[in-house]
């Protein structure tokens, strides 16, 4: 097996730790247990090469000033065996990846949530990576998107109501984050969220981590919480209106080219893309 091989080569100290793919272990990297106490993440694919080095930076200086568990990384791997690119190794945080339903209702989860993006947006950001490919542009312009989101729409104008979802799209990228940036988690997904007696208690997969815009943070708002549940994450982050349209917008551009097969998912919060992008069009 490949990660046996690698981490034999190159960390020797745990070559006689058992190796076991995790299940559902995300898209952007293939994730393996190492022994009891720590996971081998392997990035599967060019775009997703930077995501290693760049927590390996980050996430020691974001975590003291953080309540919540976030993964360590303890080692960074090479290039080596035929794999191309940097891995990582992390100490594995206990913790239940929850299924939207089970937290969907939820004002003390959705209350966890947004009190991890106020912390979160309250360090530091200065020198912090900017959106950009690394990210996917996570916390940039909508604009960078602008294209694909009009290509989805042609895909299903005769499915849903175009006119309307490109009024909203055309009105939120007419706005601009005017503040300063702040740090953006950029992939605020149930499973990157880990639970205990459904309170949060750990966040994982900073892959998407930079500084910009918090809109990109705010999906969650309409992709999992529903009602009472909605109103207590939102009551936590009263930003202005046209950052939550900007939220909105980033949830429909999401929504839209899952819906038009323009891109694949595994994150359970998205296999209904029809239902968010009614949501989207029907908010105020």
């Amino acid at each position: 097996m490949l990660v046996r091989r690698l981490v034999s080569t190159q960390f020797p100290e745990w070559a006689h730790l058992p190796v076991k793919p995790i299940v559902c272990g995300g898209m952007d990297n293939r994730s393996f247990r190492l022994g009891d106490e720590m996971v081998v993440r392997l990035p599967s694919a060019a775009a997703y090469a930077a995501q290693p080095e760049k927590e390996s930076v980050w996430l020691p200086r974001l975590a003291p000033s953080l309540q919540l568990a976030i993964p360590p990384c303890v080692a960074l791997g090479q290039p080596a065996e035929g794999y191309p690119w940097r891995w990582s190794i992390y100490r594995w945080i206990e913790g239940e990846s929850v299924a939207p339903e089970e937290v969907a209702n939820s004002k003390v989860f959705a209350a966890g949530v947004a009190d991890f993006l106020v912390a979160l947006q309250r360090i530091d950001a200065k020198g912090g990576p900017a959106p950009g490919a690394h990210n996917f542009h996570r916390g940039g312009s909508l604009t960078a998107y602008d294209a694909e989101t009009r290509d989805a729409l042609q895909h299903l104008e005769w499915r849903i109501d175009t006119k309307a979802a490109t009024a909203l799209w055309a009105a939120a990228t007419r706005t601009a984050w005017t503040h300063c940036p702040v740090w953006i988690h950029g992939d605020i997904s149930v499973g990157n969220l880990l639970s205990q007696d459904n309170r949060l208690i750990g966040v994982i997969d900073f892959g998407n981590l930079g500084v910009g815009d918090p809109a990109c943070d705010l999906s969650i708002a309409w992709t999992v919480f529903r009602g009472e549940s909605r109103k207590a994450f939102q009551s936590k982050l009263p930003y202005d209106p046209a950052t939550w349209l900007r939220a909105r917008a980033w949830t429909l551009w999401k929504a839209l080219i899952i819906a038009a097969d323009l891109t694949q998912t595994n994150a359970v919060e998205w296999r209904d893309p029809w239902t968010i992008i009614q949501q989207m069009m029907g908010e105020t």
